[in-house]
């Protein structure tokens, strides 16, 4: 009866008959699925966007060459945080919006970096695949009760990680670059700088946005105690993979876990074949329920982008 608002690329994986994405439809817009269940390749991708107005976007770049191959492109809808990427320069340039939906992975990511503390304490990994292998093999852990957790990033997921840190009887020390003063949970926790936190970190979880150059590096680690454990589920680029692997080597760190790399998948390096190493394959916001709520966000960040945009502009064809 009504004519389309116009075409929606939809590329998430997790997309396709997910209820939010429905949604997309019943708003008026025709949706396309350049590749269903799989990441686009770029051929698929610029096919697809020629005449779209909208786009929700996975995981997969988003060049300077596809934006500019999509001149009816107005907003780029993320079902999650990162915008990494995404070309922003030359998305601003063309006059397309870049929205996120930046909250709904929190808790998923904050209870995988709570995860990955406790198989660093414990050697889960080595004590699971020594059983798997019909063998009996036991490495003394040490209990986080009583050690204090230092976080680098206080947001969203940082404070989720305090609580339960707290909760577990920890001290946490945690540096943001702009704290939030109400956050006062019950427990040991206070807000200080950088340097603070890594003096007194025995466990070292990162919550940062990206960095243009490692936050993690040398210098850090030698401020750091002796047998601490690094947990990095935020961006690789936070982090000199060399020198952890080499306070790795030297016993200066116990243990380092991340569920993010440079490049994804990492293949075999020096770092993830070394015994006190734990990798996940970028799973923090991978939960059923984190998958749910940034799809529904992104949903919504799109309609109100391309709907209060088409307030502005003259009759669609």
């Amino acid at each position: 009866m009504t004519h389309s608002h116009g075409r929606i690329m939809v590329t998430p994986r997790s997309a396709v008959g997910h209820p939010a994405v429905e949604r997309l439809a019943d708003a008026g817009y025709d949706v396309v699925f350049p590749a269903p269940g799989a990441v686009p390749t770029p051929q698929q991708q610029r096919a697809a966007l020629a005449d779209c107005v909208g786009y929700l976007a996975g995981i997969e770049p988003i060049t300077r060459e596809t934006l500019a191959a999509a001149p009816k492109l107005r907003v780029i809808s993320r079902n999650g945080t990162g915008a990494d990427a995404i070309d922003l320069d030359a998305a601003a340039e063309l006059g397309i919006e870049v929205l996120r939906a930046p909250a709904a992975n929190a808790q998923g990511v904050a209870e995988l970096a709570v995860g990955l503390m406790l198989a660093a304490a414990r050697s889960l990994p080595f004590a699971a695949s020594s059983i798997a292998a019909g063998e009996w093999g036991r490495r003394q852990g040490i209990e986080l009760a009583g050690r204090t957790l230092g976080l680098v990033g206080a947001g969203q997921i940082g404070r989720r990680v305090a609580r339960v840190a707290l909760a577990l009887g920890m001290r946490v020390r945690a540096y943001d670059a702009y704290p939030d003063a109400s956050f006062r949970p019950d427990g040991d926790f206070a807000f200080t700088g950088l340097d603070d936190v890594l003096d007194q970190a025995q466990v070292l979880s990162l919550h940062a946005p990206p960095a243009a150059r490692p936050l993690i590096d040398r210098t850090a680690l030698e401020r750091m105690p002796r047998g601490a454990v690094l947990v990095n589920t935020a961006r690789a680029s936070l982090v000199d993979d060399d020198a952890v692997l080499a306070a790795l080597q030297s016993g200066a760190l116990r243990a380092y876990a991340a569920d993010v790399f440079d490049p994804e998948p990492p293949g075999r390096t020096p770092l993830t074949q070394h015994p006190a190493f734990i990798g996940t394959a970028h799973i923090g916001g991978f939960t059923e329920e984190s998958v749910d709520r940034a799809m529904a966000a992104a949903v919504d960040h799109l309609i109100h982008g391309l709907d209060s945009g088409r307030a502005r502009l003259p009759d669609e064809q």
